[in-house]
């Protein structure tokens, strides 16, 4: 159906409470999503003496004699690495989930694994099991593992074009918001005391609850309830609630196109519906592997950074800044805060400084304070005065660059660069990668620091200096763009011969999916009838767009 194109339509100023589903979505979905992945990670440091002596009380009572100090710290290391365990599992789930139960919908079934591993903690010293401490911590990192995944995917399909990097963003808000709070209820004083460290470690079902309670009353992702599902009106309806009034006419266009690519692409479409592609689809795909590249390289930098693990260092830092150690909890809140606050700075600035230039900028600030902190510890252990205070300095300077771009633009990515076939898929590669370095970073870096002493941050700087030029030179700038348009500058940064770049290239992408005049509203939001009949768009049937007279593109129904 063709409008007559005579003029741009034009953009209406959104109503005043536009925003306010889209937020409380943000907050229900994150709570018990990225929220619990700081939170666990935070949580299991204040009652490690605990639950260090806990393992060995167990051990005495059933064989009579207690564990060498090196058997209870590989005990410890399980329960901490099967966290990581449990992440890698959940983010190879987490592609499946998505596409077979919805976005919202495995966020709520995410929330089973959650609990059972809640019963387990507060069971274990009944039950005098430690084991059930390395399972609690394997579930919560499934848990952990599924939302990291697809809370991003969730928000970044349910955002409008101007907001998707804000709203994409706000799960690194949540993740640091979770590692501060995680730290403040670990203080002896609440639950981080001798008696309470079950109940510190299932607190986490508190905010699981809380979304289990709130999610139900939102509206699914419009993307997945149009391309994969087909559902014309559950789409119109999610989008409607989302933008607090009726759905925009250039973002139903926007879809339009979107499903038109993926029915092309598709080899089964009888309800129109997309065809989700395996990871092992992406690799085969040239045309997908700049994109999968730059995923894997950013996911695995995320990790390897060693973000994490100046968590763990900055206990050491502040002991030899000659903070008392009953002191340094309340310090080490700090850092939480940092990361925090920093993570809340990029979210403002996302949309106008650029995804590319906060992750870039953010490594390129991390090696400068690699370096710094490494000549900090070399004097330090040389007895330069003041260098202890120096050192404590770059501990929340490197944490605040981290927070700035890697920790929030690094979870966006995947949502942009790949379309809505391609995009559970490529969360799964990049949470495997990101679990992996998790794991092994965390498995090495004692080592680290015993074989390389002060110089144990030169890895680091390695990658946090490689990550800034590699992703300065393979990314592009992904504000504002549709994926027609990303897609375009991939294929063109990375020179690709096949017909469909060249065709990319030679048309402007600015004019090629334009999108504008393609419809009435009101003709969109009309049930579909045979495709005869006039004045119709039938969502489940392939749109071709025409240029008229005046330029701007119009949409008709493919007979």
């Amino acid at each position: 159906m063709n409008s007559s194109g005579d003029s741009e339509p034009e953009e209406t100023s959104p109503p005043s409470g536009s925003t306010k589903i889209l937020a409380l979505t943000v907050c229900s979905a994150a709570i018990g999503g990225t929220f619990q992945y700081g939170y666990n990670i935070s949580i299991i440091n204040s009652p490690t003496s605990y639950i260090q002596s806990f393992i060995n009380e167990t051990y005495v009572e059933r064989w009579g004699k207690g564990l060498d100090m090196p058997q209870v710290t590989l005990v410890w290391t399980l329960i901490v690495s099967f966290f990581s365990m449990g992440g890698l599992v959940g983010a190879l789930l987490a592609g499946p989930m998505a596409v077979h139960f919805g976005r919202k919908k495995s966020l709520l079934l995410n929330n089973v694994f959650l609990f059972a591993g809640t019963v387990l903690v507060l069971t274990c010293r009944a039950a005098k099991s430690f084991e059930m401490i390395i399972i609690a911590r394997f579930l919560v990192g499934l848990n952990s593992g599924v939302s990291m995944n697809i809370q991003p995917m969730y928000f970044g399909e349910s955002a409008p074009k101007h907001l998707r990097g804000a709203v994409a963003f706000s799960s690194a808000v949540f993740t640091a918001f979770g590692i501060f709070l995680g730290q403040v209820v670990g203080l002896t004083e609440l639950l981080g005391s001798q008696p309470l460290w079950p109940y510190l470690l299932a607190s986490n079902a508190l905010p699981g609850l809380i979304q289990l309670l709130t999610l139900p009353w939102f509206p699914e992702s419009p993307r997945y309830l149009l391309i994969d599902r087909g559902d014309r009106e559950a789409c119109l309806q999610a989008l409607g609630r989302l933008r607090g009034g009726e759905p925009p006419v250039l973002e139903i266009e926007e879809l339009l196109e979107e499903q038109e690519q993926q029915q092309q692409q598709s080899t089964s479409s009888k309800t129109g519906s997309a065809v989700a592609k395996s990871p092992w689809a992406l690799f085969k795909d040239p045309d997908l592997r700049p994109q999968l590249r730059t995923v894997m390289f950013a996911s695995s930098a995320m990790m390897l950074c060693g973000n994490d693990s100046i968590y763990f260092y900055a206990y050491y830092i502040f002991l030899a800044a000659g903070i008392p150690p009953e002191k340094i909890q309340y310090i080490t809140i700090g850092t939480g805060a940092s990361e925090l606050s920093a993570s809340i700075l990029s979210n403002l600035l996302i949309e106008r400084v650029g995804r590319r230039y906060l992750l870039v900028g953010g490594y390129s600030l991390m090696s400068f304070w690699s370096v710094v902190f490494t000549v900090a510890l070399i004097l330090q252990s040389r007895g330069v005065a003041g260098m202890s205070y120096l050192s404590m300095m770059c501990v929340f300077a490197y944490i605040l660059s981290f927070g700035l771009g890697p920790a929030g633009v690094t979870g966006i990515l995947p949502a942009e660069i790949f379309d809505q076939a391609a995009r559970p898929a490529a969360y799964m590669v990049a949470g495997s990668f990101m679990w992996i370095s998790l794991f092994l970073v965390g498995m090495l870096f004692p080592f680290i620091v015993k074989y390389l002493g002060n110089y144990c941050f030169l890895p680091f700087l390695v990658v946090c200096l490689g990550s800034s030029v590699f992703l300065g030179l393979t990314l592009p700038e992904t504000k504002g763009k549709t994926m027609a348009e990303i897609s375009a500058d991939f294929q063109r940064r990375n020179k690709s011969k096949k017909e469909r770049s060249e065709r990319q290239v030679e048309k402007p992408v600015e004019t090629q999916y334009k999108l504008g005049a393609a419809c009435s509203f009101s003709d969109i939001m009309q049930d579909p009838e045979p495709e005869h009949k006039n004045g119709d768009i039938n969502l489940n049937v392939p749109v071709e767009l025409e240029m008229n007279q005046n330029g701007p593109i119009v949409a008709s129904k493919c007979t």
